[in-house]
């Protein structure tokens, strides 16, 4: 990148001269350009410049107090513009630009031809129809509702203070971007800015204005994350609920700032783009095969100093030693059902596997590709949640989908994991995202053609908000507000695409139909179901064998089932429990531990499904058709889970290490807080390990890789946040928390 100076100025501008006051048309495209490489000083002396080409560069925001008077053409197509409210200052732009941003949006694109009253060419199409009806007829039908507002809900106090003024301001703002729906919801973003912005002025012509609007300053997502209270995933207990008992709460490593980009105002709809090497500035690691074992890091006290975990986190390991003495869950007398000794399960547990041996599973990439400015040096930020592309109509024979989604901090990337390239990144600046998935909708043609399946992704955190994206055309369509806390998981129903299960920070799982979308993204969202549970859910599964009409969820407190078929019976929106599900080692909890915190849940087949208590130190499988068939308990509704087997799995205090399955290859995978991935192939467990109630060993525990960046920094291991497989197990990747991801391959037995 060139440092901008007078005379690189003098040499890219026409008509050649050597005063910057005489240049009328300036190239500085294609030069890596940053908001903090644009000298305002300096480019504020071309008083003459009419065209101005910034193509090609990687500016988010332009620099808002440059003012250039004579400036008619603007080109910032092929940049990462996330903030288009940074050009009002350009009054006199008459074309502009805006070509392969990956943020920018349809409500992005209302909001310049509003901004800027002289636009009339956009990405080489004439608009004026268009910005003219926005700034008269939109904006007109916009104040007649802002007026109602204020006449149907307030009116000025008899003594007008500055104070008062301030708190009647914010609450009409708020009433006004809640009430006034127009237009449609591809552009809901540039409705509330402009609602917001109008009712600020309409407020001030109703007294004399003490200072002028800050209309510029007024941003949708800003508001919302106001109204949604946004925190990390790491919540306090009293945050989640005073009634119940402590529960392991989401670490956090190194806080970050509240907002990196304070003035970034456009995170609702953003269009995507592959990503080159050098645009992603993506670091790889490599893989160092050695023959010792991965060296344990000595990692608690970054933890202890910026986590605020519970007691039972922070219990010693020689307490938790004597806990985790291996239990004797066959014990008569207690409450919990006893370890099934079920000789039946074993055949049907190896008949869902083709692969009748292990797999040989070895480190192909490490990549970094979630860091904060796209530093080398970001061995902070937290990975949690990733997950394979499926693939319409897949029916298990030939090679599965390659592409995996992953998401943590202010990014969801997808990666090809055969190349180790990132194939596209979203980016919301602020957020911080904690949950994903994949689902296939119906997507409309027109003009009378059948409409065809197109993948989406879902993703949602900290705000609050879903954002939905449509990676194969590279546009990240829309967004809607699932909650006013923090997202916590977010699940799609497989078997009906456009049904999706939000969690949240509310104690909530609601269930939403997203429709499916036209050719112009357009899309309806509506709430069919809201679940109320006691505490923060941390996964949701549907069973699949009956995906609409029971859900799994796994809680800080517990594990609850639901049902969730919708019918004309069942016409209620608001659904208690239908049942709790308990283990065999909640009869081992004391005063000083308590298990109750369900941090890993997945099926492995259509009934057997896999589960993690915290700090229990062992995966238990269980029959799910056998344990809902139990009559529960009137009182409280529990039924005791009908236990198949346990995994022995590692000594650990740190909770929401996540377990994954691979059904058709009969595998489970879980990593742990050293970077290990422990690997069980159900198939290859012995039939009388089923009977003897003690837990069975891991096929393969999976060392660390030990990877060496770039600065040649060894990067001990760090917790495994979240693994996923894809069908066939050719690929597994696990997320760190320290923002590493790595991508394991197959090797093909000779």
């Amino acid at each position: 990148m060139e440092k901008i100076t007078e005379k690189l100025i003098l040499e890219k501008g026409f008509p050649k001269t050597n005063k910057l006051e005489q240049i009328k048309s300036l190239n500085l495209s294609k030069l890596g350009l940053k908001l903090q490489d644009l000298p305002v000083k300096l480019l504020s002396r071309l008083q003459s410049l009419e065209r101005w080409d910034l193509s090609g560069n990687r500016l988010q925001e332009f620099p808002k107090n440059l003012k250039l008077p004579a400036l008619r053409f603007l080109d910032l197509s092929d940049n990462q513009m996330e903030d288009v409210t940074s050009l009002e200052s350009l009054s006199g732009l008459e074309e502009v630009k805006m070509e392969d941003n990956l943020y920018i949006t349809v409500s992005d694109n209302y909001k310049l031809m509003v901004l800027l009253p002289n636009l009339r060419i956009y990405n080489g199409k004439d608009v004026s129809t268009t910005a003219n009806h926005l700034r008269f007829v939109y904006t007109e039908n916009l104040r007649t509702r802002i007026t109602a507002v204020w006449e149907n809900n307030f009116c000025l106090p008899d003594v007008i203070t500055a104070e008062i003024m301030s708190t009647l301001e914010t609450n009409f703002v708020n009433t006004a971007r809640h009430q006034v729906k127009f237009g449609p919801n591809s552009v809901s973003d540039f409705t509330k800015w402009k609602v917001e912005i109008l009712a600020k002025e309409y407020l001030h012509t109703l007294t004399e204005p003490k200072k002028e609007p800050e209309s510029n300053k007024c941003t949708d997502t800003k508001k919302n994350c106001e109204l949604s209270t946004p925190t990390k995933r790491k919540q306090t207990t009293s945050e989640i609920n005073t009634s119940i008992s402590l529960t392991p709460l989401k670490r956090l490593r190194v806080k970050p700032p509240a907002s990196p980009v304070t003035d970034s105002r456009h995170e609702s709809f953003v269009c995507l783009k592959p990503q080159t090497p050098m645009q992603m500035k993506t670091i790889r690691m490599s893989p160092r095969h050695t023959g010792q074992a991965a060296s344990t890091p000595a990692r608690r006290q970054i933890r202890v100093e910026t986590s605020r975990r519970t007691s039972r986190v922070q219990q010693t390991k020689e307490d938790r030693a004597q806990v985790k003495q291996k239990d004797d869950i066959s014990k008569p007398g207690s409450k919990a059902i006893d370890l099934q000794q079920d000789a039946d399960v074993l055949p049907t547990i190896a008949s869902c596997s083709k692969t009748q041996q292990p797999v040989c599973l070895k480190p192909l990439h490490v990549l970094q590709c979630h860091s904060k400015q796209d530093s080398s040096e970001d061995f902070s930020t937290q990975l949690w949640a990733c997950a394979f592309q499926p693939l319409p109509n897949y029916t298990g024979s030939g090679g599965g989908s390659r592409l995996v989604a992953t998401c943590g901090g202010e990014s969801v990337c997808v990666i090809d994991c055969e190349t180790g390239m990132v194939m596209k990144k979203y980016k919301v600046p602020g957020e911080e995202f904690f949950s994903l998935a994949w689902s296939t909708v119906l997507m409309s043609r027109g003009g009378g053609a059948s409409p065809h399946h197109c993948s989406i992704l879902g993703a949602g955190g900290k705000r609050g908000l879903v954002k939905l994206i449509h990676p194969r055309n590279n546009v990240a369509y829309g967004e809607f507000r699932a909650s006013r806390k923090s997202l916590s998981v977010i699940r799609f129903n497989h078997h009906q695409g456009n049904f999706l299960f939000t969690g949240s920070y509310d104690n909530k799982i609601v269930m939403w139909d997203i429709g499916g979308v036209d050719s112009q993204y357009n899309y309806k969202v509506v709430q069919l179901l809201v679940l109320e549970i006691s505490s923060t859910p941390l996964h949701i599964c549907l069973p699949p064998g009956s995906p609409g009409s029971h859900l799994l969820t796994a809680c800080e407190d517990g594990l609850y089932c639901f049902k969730t078929q919708l019918d004309a019976k069942n016409t209620t929106k608001s659904r208690l429990k239908d049942m709790e599900i308990t283990f065999p080692i909640y009869t081992k909890e004391d005063q000083d531990h308590n298990y109750h915190t369900i941090d890993g849940l997945s099926f492995l087949t259509d009934d057997i499904v896999a589960s993690k208590n915290y700090m229990h130190g062992s995966i238990y499988l269980w029959s799910w058709g056998r344990t809902k068939a139990q009559r529960p308990d009137k009182k409280n509704r529990m039924v005791c889970a009908v236990i198949l087997a346990e995994l022995q799995w590692a000594n650990t205090e740190i909770p929401y290490l996540a377990l994954n399955t691979c059904p058709a290859q009969a595998y489970i995978v879980c990593g742990d807080d050293k970077g290990k991935l422990w690997t069980y192939h159900v198939s290859n467990l012995q039939k009388n390990s089923f009977q003897s109630g003690k837990p069975m060993l891991p096929t393969e525990v999976l060392e660390w890789p030990t990877p060496v960046s770039r600065g040649l920094i060894q990067v001990e291991g760090p917790s495994i946040n979240s693994v996923t497989m894809d069908p066939e197990l050719n690929y597994l990747v696990a997320l760190s928390d320290k923002n590493i991801v790595i991508v394991w391959k197959r090797e093909q037995s000779s």
